[in-house]
């Protein structure tokens, strides 16, 4: 969520806050807002599709910070978009901005577009960690401040909505919170330096204005949940005490006038009141309704966190409502299912989010859709109860999903037939809530279908590389345009590099890497740091990627659907590297000789060969 310029406001005076030294305490993390936050760094390549491993150690040295300051992080993750879809209007919004800026980022711009697997690498990182964290059904904001309530701890975000929720510890925004600046005082150990925004000293600017007229004014002003336009016409009607002088409050007039307006009643049911004698009578009762509802989205929530962090129990009657499964709601609780799949479970609706591909060309995405159209016959496929049904009928029977993707530079929705499964997955005695029944050889075998791929190519492959090795054989098989062998080259002695940082860097300490391991990284690493040749940007080879990631995105989700029949991949181990598949498929072009870039590595070298001759294969 979001209120509507208040965090300008807030931040434009700097006289809200409160300083404070963080340390020996539980923290409540907004992970949205921690993981944009982390991957927005100030010297992150934007155009090239990420850089994971980086982003990783990002978020490794993050929680590190936290652990030496005795602060004990518990993550909050926003869920699907949930049942009721109310914000629906912004997210397109928000789609059509990303969609600007990936067009910027491919014509040379500058601007900010989080990586498509952002997310994925974030909860893998913080399983790697340790780091307690859950993933909600919905949004997430009313069970963070629930779980702060409960435990009087501040909350960390970047989302203007918490300064308008009353929370007993405070709200401490990332953009105040020195993680990278640790001081050390004495005997008191270490701390953060932060800085925790009063909501009673920014009621008191406004005179005696109630905290819990807040909500009110977020529902008024405008959030994420809500846009109204019938309260234009109390606006235009009603006169506002005036807010400060032009200048450098002149863009917050009537935030400042709606607020001083607010502070001359004793609760929000009276301001209510008030506010509907300026609209047609009509209208009222709708707009009371509207307005009394929207202000429970500052209410804590319900649902208790505290009881999934002490034994794993995520109890949420909006999932019980919507007829979720029960294991589907947990594995999305434990970050094991992605908001898409909720998504498409109950709204059957999903984004699909744009990258810096070729507006030129169809999505990227489109290359992937045999791939989600198994993930949505799985979710919403309709037992079959007469086994002489025609052909014909079947087809018709099959649900349909609406996808918002990119066309050309515009955001479109198209509606999507979810695919025919094979005879196992149409079992009446085994619908959704009874998919881990089906035997886990059966599962494997939808997915490998899926994929184009026998388990008997993939098992000279070592097990986590398994899946990535299974998608690069469908992007070879599906993409349009063909996938060059360059750009095959390139992906795969990425991957390589990601397996020989992984055993020279994340190894057990206890047990050294062979020497000719060591050789290699260090040659790697001397390669890495020579002067480029050719750092041009070729668009091609980046949609071409671009599909690639698609792929494994889709390919992650069906695993994960399907009980991880597969080993799951660690994105967080550099096993895609943007910045360093570009490089490697420039070098290609030019110096072939790049190809032996691993040859000090027999094990490497090995590796690498093994890849490129199951791909071909």
């Amino acid at each position: 969520m979001g209120v509507q310029g208040l965090t300008g406001f807030v931040e434009e005076r700097g006289v809200f806050f409160t300083e404070l030294r963080l340390r020996d305490t539980k923290l409540v993390i907004d992970g949205s807002s921690l993981y944009h936050r982390l991957c927005f760094a100030p010297d992150a390549d934007f155009r090239r599709g990420g850089d994971y491993g980086a982003f990783a150690a990002a978020v490794r040295d993050f929680f590190g910070v936290l652990r030496a300051c005795g602060v004990a992080p518990f993550v909050v993750l926003d869920g699907g978009r949930g049942a009721e879809d109310r914000k629906l209007p912004t997210l397109r919004g928000r789609a059509a901005e990303q969609l600007r800026a990936a067009h910027g980022l491919s014509r040379g711009a500058g601007g900010c577009l989080a990586p498509l697997l952002t997310r994925e690498a974030f909860v893998q990182a913080l399983g790697r960690l340790g780091v307690p964290f859950v993933q909600c059904f919905a949004e997430a904001d009313r069970e963070i401040a629930g779980l702060a309530n409960r435990w009087g701890c501040p909350v960390l975000s970047l989302d203007s909505d918490f300064f308008v929720f009353d929370l007993a510890g405070g709200y401490c925004p990332l953009s105040h919170f020195q993680w990278q600046s640790v001081r050390c005082a004495g005997p008191q150990g270490c701390y953060v330096p932060a800085r925790c925004f009063s909501a009673e000293r920014f009621c008191g600017h406004f005179g005696r204005l109630s905290k819990a007229l807040l909500p009110l004014f977020a529902v008024m002003h405008g959030n994420d949940f809500v846009g109204l336009e019938a309260l234009e016409a109390f606006f235009s009607k009603v006169r506002l005490p005036r807010g400060c002088a032009a200048g450098r409050g002149g863009r917050h007039l009537r935030l400042q006038g709606l607020l001083k307006w607010l502070a001359q009643f004793a609760e929000p049911a009276e301001a209510v009141d008030s506010v509907l004698k300026y609209l047609k009578k009509h209208q009222r009762e709708e707009i009371r309704e509207l307005l009394c509802a929207s202000m429970e989205d500052y209410a804590p929530s319900d649902v208790n966190l505290e009881d999934f962090f002490q034994n794993g129990s995520y109890e949420c009657e909006a999932a019980r409502k919507a007829d979720v499964p029960q294991w589907v709601s947990e594995a999305l609780a434990k970050g094991k299912l992605a908001p898409f799949v909720i998504n498409a479970l109950i709204l059957r609706s999903t984004f699909l989010r744009v990258q810096v591909e070729n507006m030129q060309r169809p999505s990227a995405h489109s290359t992937a859709l045999p791939i989600r159209q198994v993930i949505y016959g799985l979710l919403l496929r309709v037992a079959h109860s007469t086994e002489d049904a025609s052909p014909s009928k079947q087809t018709n029977e099959l649900p349909v999903v609406c996808e918002f993707d990119r066309c050309q530079k515009t955001l479109k929705k198209t509606f999507v037939q979810a695919a025919s499964l094979p005879p196992d997955f149409c079992d009446d005695r085994f619908p959704l809530d009874k998919l881990m029944e089906v035997p886990v050889s059966c599962r494997q075998m939808l997915l490998l279908e899926t994929l184009g791929v026998k388990m008997s190519f993939l098992e000279p492959i070592p097990s986590h590389l398994q899946l990535p090795v299974a998608v690069t054989c469908y992007w070879i098989r599906c993409s349009e345009p063909k996938v060059k062998l360059n750009q095959l080259k390139a992906l795969l002695l990425m991957i390589v590099s990601g397996e020989l940082q992984r055993i020279t860097d994340d190894s057990d300490p206890t047990v050294l890497p062979a020497e000719d391991d060591s050789v290699a990284y260090n040659e790697f690493l001397k390669w890495k740091d020579k002067k480029l040749q050719n750092n041009d940007f070729d668009l091609d080879a980046a949609h071409s990627f671009c599909q690639w990631q698609c792929c494994l995105q889709m390919g992650l989700y069906l695993n994960q659907l399907l009980g991880t029949p597969l080993s799951e991949p660690d994105l967080s181990s550099r096993l895609y590297t943007g910045t360093l598949v570009h490089r490697l498929y420039q070098e290609l072009k030019s110096a072939p000789s790049v190809e032996n870039l691993f040859v000090l590595s027999p094990k490497m070298a090995q590796l690498y060969l093994v890849l490129l001759n199951t791909v071909e294969s």
